[in-house]
This record gives C-alpha cells, structure tokens and sequence, in this order.
C-alpha cells in the first residue's frame, strides 16, 4: 500500500539563501541552504522515517536523492509538535528543488507530507 497524504503532516520552506563560502563540486558550483520546518498538526504522534529530494535544472538536469531519516535525526512529534533544521543542495544554475517526508504513525500507517518546490538562482542568473 502506498503512503497517503496526511492531514497535518506538512512542510514549510522557511528561508534559501545562497552560500558561496559552501563546498561544491566544480559541475555543480552554486550552493544552496534551505531552511524547513517539518509540522505535526494532526491530532496523532509520527515518526519522520525518510525523504526524497527531486532538483530539477533549468537544463532539464534532475537529480533524485533518497534517505532515511532527515539530517541524521528520526523526529518523533507529537500532535502540535515541530522540527527544524536546515541542510544544502548544489546546483548548476537555476533550479526548482521539491520533494517529501515519509512518517509512521503510531498506528504503523505509512504517511506523507510534501516539501513544495522552491526556486535555488544564483545570483548570476
């Protein structure tokens, strides 16, 4: 069974910022942060289990990456609860960054909270 939406469960994208003095790979020059915080509205406890990230470049370059947990952690929140952290993406040029949240509800249902897409432009661009 595929992990639905859940109502509650959700993502902001709190800031992006470029950062220049950040490691790159010479293809890949342009360092992002992203700021997120990852909330618990509903009215049930969940564990934050995995993420999946999908850039897409203006070149129509798209990069998928999958993970468990988020930033090394496997936040449990309780209803009305949040986490935030921030980490990093690289990119070529501009770019659109997006992607999801895989929880567990105490009740072991899979479920899922998007991360809506946010523009990553250099200051070039």
């Amino acid at each position: 069974m595929q992990p639905q939406l859940f109502p509650g469960f959700e993502a902001t994208v709190d800031r992006v910022l470029y950062a220049p003095e950040l490691p790159a790979p010479t293809d890949q020059p342009h360092p992002f942060v992203y700021y997120i915080t990852i909330h618990n509205r509903s009215d049930q406890t969940i564990t934050v289990k995995g993420r999946k990230w999908v850039v897409r470049g203006e070149d129509d370059h798209v990069i998928a990456v999958e993970g468990d947990g988020v930033v090394g952690c496997f936040p449990r929140l309780e209803p009305g609860e949040h986490f935030s952290y921030n980490s990093y993406h690289t990119t070529a040029g501009r770019a659109v960054a997006e992607g999801s949240y895989l929880a567990i509800t105490e009740a072991g249902e899979a479920v899922v909270a998007r991360i809506p897409p946010f523009q990553l432009i250099p200051p070039e661009s």
